[in-house]
Parts: structure tokens; C-alpha cells; sequence
């Protein structure tokens, strides 16, 4: 079924206008237009499922979000498809240039802690499985898995081992710029796809390595989340390995699966280099030690 029938399935006897939106990385992301109401109309992209995405679990998390004023509202789910309809936001994505303006990181740091106190969601995410994940599903398609992975999971290990047993709670765990949706009154936060029960510092970690907080801003996103001192902003500098493992893994699952035009060797090699370089620096170390405390 094409975007145009499915449109005119979910809109009955209205005139449906389709346009697509970009910036997708995974699906087709469409504007309908009927009856004089906008909504955003989610196709999923080819084997989704190989990422760890259960189009169920989104929509769970996705009304969640919605109920907590996190995320749009949530219109229409088509299971037997995996099609998720919502509320067409008023807005643009916030730059990368204005994203960690003092104003947006307070903004996020409540969002975040609302969403970590809020109701349970379905599914798990956990950043250290999900790698392994990752890498047996590139082996299963009869590819050799990314030749810096080995050493990446030692040190992933490493960080595990020192982590120690976690709670875990509702996370969006996918935090780029484009899925933070300004309208002028409020921030939304749309794609609740990678959504699941896991690790908070991977939510605030993934949010400043993915936005380029720097140590100002990392601490302002502490201050305004409630962390508790020295310790958690080490968490948080671990985590932000871990972020960028898991996205050099999934570019590479995307580069074995995926049929978007999408150069998906060059964004794993871009956080492979990335976690690389805050391996090596001297910070990390002193806050692997400190976890380790």
C-alpha cells in the first residue's frame, strides 16, 4: 500500500493533502493534511525490527509522552503496517548552533526528568546489550563486524563492570537535535522509536555528545536535571562513549539493511572516531576511575 492509499484508508471521505517531510534516518515521514487538521504520518523504513525497534513499544511510549505534554499527540496506529499517526507540530527542529543555549538545556533537563519519574513504558533498552545486538545481526547478513568494535566492547565492558547494577526507567535514548520540535511556546519531543525502560545518563549523555555540550553545558543540563555531584557528571562522561558506540553500531546495521540514501559507513566511522577520541582523553579516565569509586 503506497503513502496516498494509506492516507486515504486513515482519512475516509476527506480530502487528503501528502507531503513529505525530510530528515528522516530510518522511515518516511509524511504531512496530511485532512479535514483542516495537520498530522505527521510515520511509514517504517525496511527491517526496522534488526535496529531493536518494536513499532508496538513506540506507540505505547509514544501516548506516554504525549499524556506527560513530552510529545505530540497520538491520532492513529496501524499495527499490521507499523504506521504511527500524530499531531502535526507548529515548529521547526532546533538548530545545532542554539540547542545548548542556557534556556533549551533547562528546558530538556525538566523534560528529562519528567519523563524518568513518569509511568513505566514497554520494552528495554540497554545500551551495553544492544551493541552486541547490533553486531550479531551485521554478522547474520554475512558481514564482518566493524573492525574497531573489539575494542570498543573491552572498554564498554570496562564501564558496565564499574556501573554496577542500575534501576532502570523510561528513556527516549535517541536525543538528536532534529527530534526536539520548537513552536514557539514549547519544546516537543518527537520519535519515540528507540524508546524504552534503561539507563538515564545514556538519555543525558546521549543529549549533550549529540548536541556538543561542552563542560559549561554539561554541567548546566546536571544542575537542572538534580544530579548529584561529582559522580554523576562521571556517569554522564562514561555514558557519552557508550552513546556514540551504540550509534557507530547502528550506522552499521543500517549500512547491511537499509534502503534509504543514506551514507551509513560514514556515520558509523564519524562515532567511531568520536568515541575513539573520548577514550582517549584524560577526562574519561578520571571518571571511569570515579564510577569505579
Amino acid at each position: 500500500m503506497d503513502v496516498g492509499q494509506l492516507a486515504e484508508r486513515l482519512w475516509p471521505a476527506l480530502a487528503v493533502r501528502v507531503e513529505t517531510l525530510g530528515g528522516g534516518l530510518t522511515n518516511h515521514n509524511f504531512k496530511v493534511t485532512a479535514g483542516g487538521e495537520a498530522y505527521v504520518l510515520r511509514v517504517s523504513g525496511k527491517d526496522t525490527d534488526l535496529l531493536g525497534i518494536d513499532r508496538r513499544h513506540e506507540h505505547e511510549a509514544a501516548l506516554v509522552a504525549a499524556a506527560l505534554g513530552l510529545g505530540p499527540e497520538v491520532v492513529a496506529f496501524v499495527e499490521e503496517s507499523g504506521c504511527l499517526v500524530t499531531r502535526f507540530v507548529e515548529g521547526a527542529p532546533i538548530p545545532t548552533e542554539t540547542i545548548s543555549s542556557a534556556d533549551t538545556i533547562a528546558h530538556v533537563a525538566a523534560a528529562l526528568r519528567a519523563l524518568h519519574d513518569g509511568p513505566r513504558v514497554p520494552g528495554r533498552f540497554d545500551a551495553f546489550r544492544i551493541v552486541e545486538d547490533y553486531r550479531d545481526t551485521i554478522l547474520a547478513r554475512g558481514k564482518p563486524a566493524p573492525m574497531r568494535y573489539a575494542a570498543a566492547k573491552v572498554l564498554a565492558d570496562e564501564i558496565e563492570h564499574a556501573l554496577g547494577n542500575r534501576d532502570p526507567c523510561p528513556c527516549h535514548n535517541d536525543l538528536l537535535n532534529a527530534n526536539f520540535i520548537a513552536d514557539g511556546d514549547r519544546i516537543w519531543i518527537v520519535d519515540w522509536e528507540y524508546a524504552g525502560m534503561g539507563e538515564p545518563f545514556f538519555d543525558l549523555a546521549n543529549f549533550a555528545v549529540n548536541n556538543g555540550l561542552e563542560d559549561d553545558g554539561e554541567s548546566a543540563l546536571l544542575a537542572a536535571y538534580g544530579g548529584d555531584g561529582a559522580r554523576d557528571a562521571a556517569r554522564l562522561t562514561v555514558m557519552r562513549f557508550m552513546s556514540d558506540f551504540r550509534e557507530a553500531m547502528w550506522g552499521a546495521v543500517q549500512a547491511a539493511v537499509s534502503e534509504l540514501e543514506v551514507d551509513y559507513e560514514a556515520y558509523a566511522d564519524e562515532h567511531f572516531d568520536r568515541l575513539e577520541a573520548t577514550a582517549a582523553s584524560a577526562r574519561f579516565r578520571g571518571s571511569l576511575e570515579r564510577v569505579r569509586g
